[in-house]
């Protein structure tokens, strides 16, 4: 702990402590064995003394030289050489400091790197340990506590390591297992105009919410999809094959008129040949209306007027037209281009007018498509029905869709099962323009996807993992950004951090770390108390994808976070499940359903975990249910509520003991004065005092409540206000007051 105080890394002592060891045991053996040397030569010299002796005292010696001892000099010079180094390992210091791992490697070695490569593949390819990677980082401003082995490195850290290993660097282009081939599926080239037969015309109806939209198709095709909408609004895109008198079929695709639903009309635009925009003649152009017209044009789709509600006595169609002059809408009326067919979808008046007036101008535009060939089309709603799974409804724009045929749709694929039109009935084949249901997905594709027909499952499952590669690819830069974002701001603060503390000595600066931690930690704990007080989780469950989609648009317009903050935990498509329910008891949250079903078991699950599960079928009554439970998360405000309103007629003073108390005369103006609440001071607008009495008395007699027309005597609770003639003296009491959240989802 007194190290990690002091800023120094675990890390660099275990690579210390290890060198440490492995200097020891080489001075010590090196010690053992110049100690042997030693005392071989102490034993050869004491026995050349011993015979220098003999020979010195005998007469009758043999010849000295052919001894072993004949020359004495070499063994001085090897008993001094081996004494000097016994004595220079006994007593030598280490002077010169510690040289790390990394330095010691004398020839240059190349190394090859790339960007972003991570700590375990930079040590391998400096064929070193890991922990010598670590060991270069140290005393720089890297987190090495943050650092993990698939960690990836910044460039400039990269070069510090090569640098303090005395390596090259050599920057490798790129790696060679990071490149792959684009698998994707993409749409074929233009037919033959050969190849290409008329087609039946995509139809999209659009407009202001409650213009008749639904109506208008429930007359075409004599069903009653109005009757059966939810609250008479189109929760989500109905695409409808519609055979007319004449034998002619126009595909129609209905889309919502509610302000939630803008990416679906926008889709619905994408896929369309022709736009009829309703407006009501009652009613006129309306924000959805301009919005409808927006998405036309983005789209380069032509529009045919369709001007409802004609049978009304307040409809007034010329209005209308006129009113879409403002908007680059003109009439063939007022000289433009734009068809007006005056119609009454409640009674049928004109529908048919409107049909042929649709069908004519498909045959001005030469619609035509080539049947043959892989498949082309778009998801236009996906949603899971319980016993056939992922299911999407399509609109096919090229080719012929089969039972069997392999599709991909996003980041899904299928092999189609089964096929079936708007009714339900099963279809054996989808020409071009023609909506139809597919079963057989692996996964749910979202609205809006492009599907492509391939020729196998393994090219479908190749397609896919290219797909999920990409994805994954771009993550990858996403989170190397953020990552980089971070180093910077852990950089700067360390560099707060050493500059605060970079004059105090270790002690003082362990403790000074000691204090802020305590302090933080306190902090923390408040903020977080604080945070879970004014924060929404929630967990959204839709029926289909498009529905999911445009709650989560909604969502994404809140803009009152400084007053309560909305966190979305979770959301799919689908029935609620167990796992909607833990997530929601994790994170304290609410669950919303649109248009879905939960369990008796799921609800006494959530029962007993204490989850609250709301349920809609009209969106605008889920979000007013989402701006109610955030209003409240908000904090109350005090509020002051008066009671009663008094005028100073009179200040004297009363003396009791020996302390002069200020006293005023009054009478009650409006309402009444209650002792126990509060009162409050005013002079020219101004609050002088707040507080309360101590007395109020009417003549002598002390009393609780002084109504209107009375008169009384007051005094405070603090004795330095003097009164004034003129002054108001009002009786309030504090309430708190809910608060309703500022955040305007635009309906």
């Amino acid at each position: 702990m007194v190290y990690l105080a002091a800023g120094v890394h675990p890390r660099f002592f275990c690579c210390q402590a290890r060198r440490n060891m492995n200097q020891k045991l080489l001075k010590l053996e090196n010690l053992l064995r110049f100690h042997m040397i030693y005392r071989q030569l102490h034993s050869l010299d004491q026995r050349r003394v011993l015979a220098q002796r003999k020979h010195r005292f005998s007469a009758a010696s043999p010849v000295w030289a052919a001894q072993p001892y004949a020359w004495p000099w070499q063994t001085d010079v090897l008993l001094g050489a081996a004494l000097s180094q016994y004595r220079l390992l006994v007593t030598k210091k280490e002077k010169r400091p510690w040289k790390s791992q990394l330095s010691s490697t004398k020839s240059k070695k190349e190394v090859e790197v790339w960007i972003g490569m991570t700590v375990e593949e930079l040590a391998r390819a400096m064929e070193k340990d890991i922990d010598c990677v670590y060991e270069g980082l140290l005393n720089t401003a890297i987190d090495i506590d943050s650092l993990e082995a698939d960690s990836h490195l910044d460039e400039v850290w990269i070069k510090e390591v090569i640098k303090k290993a005395g390596m090259k660097l050599k920057w490798s282009k790129l790696k060679q297992d990071k490149v792959r081939e684009n698998k994707d599926a993409v749409r074929r080239q233009q037919s033959d105009p050969a190849l290409l037969i008329p087609r039946p015309p995509v139809v999209t109806i659009m407009g202001h919410v409650d213009h008749g939209k639904t109506t208008l198709l429930d007359k075409l095709r004599k069903t009653q999809v109005a009757a059966m909408e939810a609250g008479g609004i189109t929760q989500h895109i109905g695409a409808f094959l519609v055979s007319l008198p004449s034998g002619e079929k126009i595909t129609f695709l209905d889309t919502p008129g509610h302000a939630a639903f803008s990416s679906m009309r926008a889709r619905g635009a994408r896929v369309t040949d022709i736009v009829v925009l309703v407006v009501a003649a009652d009613d006129g152009v309306m924000k959805q209306t301009i919005e409808s017209i927006q998405h036309a044009r983005d789209a380069q789709v032509p529009i045919v007027l369709a001007i409802n509600k004609c049978d009304k006595a307040k409809a007034d169609p010329e209005r209308v037209k006129k009113e879409l002059l403002a908007y680059d809408v003109v009439c063939e009326d007022y000289g433009g281009d734009v068809q007006a067919v005056h119609v009454s979808a409640l009674t049928g008046e004109n529908l048919m007018a409107l049909a042929e007036a649709t069908t004519a101008l498909a045959e001005m535009l030469e619609l035509k498509a080539d049947p043959s060939g892989p498949v082309e089309g778009t998801v236009i709603e996906s949603f899971t029905d319980k016993g056939r799974g992922p299911v999407t409804t399509a609109i096919i724009q090229r080719g012929t869709l089969r039972k069997g045929s392999i599709l991909v749709a996003g980041k899904s694929w299928a092999k189609v099962r089964l096929m079936f039109d708007e009714n339900g009935k099963i279809v054996n084949e989808a020409s071009p323009s023609m909506p139809v249901g597919i079963i057989g997905w692996r996964d749910l594709p979202s609205a809006g996807d492009e599907i492509l027909e391939v020729e196998s499952e393994a090219r479908a499952r190749e397609v896919i993992d290219w797909r999920k590669f990409e994805r994954e690819q771009e993550k990858n830069k996403d989170d190397l950004k953020i990552i980089e974002q971070k180093r910077k701001e852990h950089q700067e603060a360390y560099q707060k951090i050493r500059e605060k503390f970079g004059t105090l000595l270790w002690k003082e600066r362990s403790f000074m770390k000691y204090l802020e931690r305590k302090e933080q930690k306190s902090l923390r704990l408040k903020e977080r108390t604080e945070r879970d007080s004014s924060i929404l989780p929630v967990v959204i469950k839709g029926d289909v994808d498009g529905s999911v989609e445009a709650i989560l648009d909604i969502m994404d317009t809140y803009d009152a976070s400084h007053e309560c903050e909305l966190e979305l935990v979770h959301f799919g498509v689908g029935d609620i499940s167990e796992n909607d329910v833990n997530f929601a008891e994790a994170f304290h949250g609410i669950i919303y359903g649109f248009n879905v079903n939960v369990s008796k078991a799921i609800q006494q699950s959530a029962a007993k975990k204490g989850v609250k599960i709301k349920l809609h079928k009209i969106i605008y009554r889920l979000i007013e249910d989402l701006q109610e439970e955030l209003s409240n998360r908000i904090p109350c405000i005090v509020e002051e509520q008066p009671i009663g309103e008094a005028s100073v007629l009179a200040t004297f003073s009363i003396t009791e003991g020996k302390t002069k108390i200020p006293v005023a005369g009054c009478r009650v103006q409006k309402g009444q004065l209650e002792k126990q609440k509060k009162f409050k001071l005013m002079r020219n607008g101004h609050v002088i005092w707040k507080g309360s009495l101590t007395s109020l008395k009417h003549h002598k007699d002390d009393i609780s409540i002084i109504k209107t027309g009375m008169e009384c005597g007051l005094s405070l609770d603090e004795e330095n206000i003097e009164f004034k003639v003129g002054d108001e003296i009002i009786c309030y009491e504090e309430k708190e007051v809910l608060v309703k959240t500022s955040w305007n989802p635009g309906f």
